[in-house]
């Protein structure tokens, strides 16, 4: 009866790791073309911190539009700083790319972000990085 008891638990405890290593392997967003939209609004602030989205160093801004603000996730630091790109607060953009929740806020990966008369493609039509080619 004893050693049941101790199987049982063993068998609990191995479910409760496997569990809690499959949510660690969790994949990080990524670019879903059903989920496409485009957004006008001015940035508010312009974030790098280490993305769940491509893993490295990114950098993030945060869009004000006209239905509140969301996060975008433009690129690696290093492709930003490596083309001479950057945004600053104010820049009034129009970023096309995938919507998701992300940990409750309203989120969007950027394929691509207009400001004025200049365009600057972070990803294919097919959503696939540029940095990675």
């Amino acid at each position: 009866m004893k050693a049941i008891k101790i199987i049982g638990g063993l068998a609990l405890a191995v479910a409760i790791v496997s569990l809690m290593l499959a949510s660690l392997r969790r994949h990080p967003p990524s670019y879903d073309l059903a989920t496409e939209t485009t957004v006008r609004g001015v940035v508010q602030e312009v974030q790098e911190f280490h993305c769940p989205v491509s893993g490295d160093l990114g950098t993030h801004l945060i869009l004000q539009t006209a239905n509140g603000a969301i996060q975008v996730h433009v690129a690696p630091e290093r492709f930003l700083r490596g083309n001479g790109l950057s945004f600053t607060k104010g820049d009034q953009v129009e970023v096309v790319g995938s919507r998701f929740n992300y940990k409750g806020a309203d989120t969007l990966i950027a394929r691509k972000i207009s400001r004025g008369n200049e365009t600057f493609a972070f990803r294919r039509a097919s959503g696939k990085p540029v940095w990675m080619e």
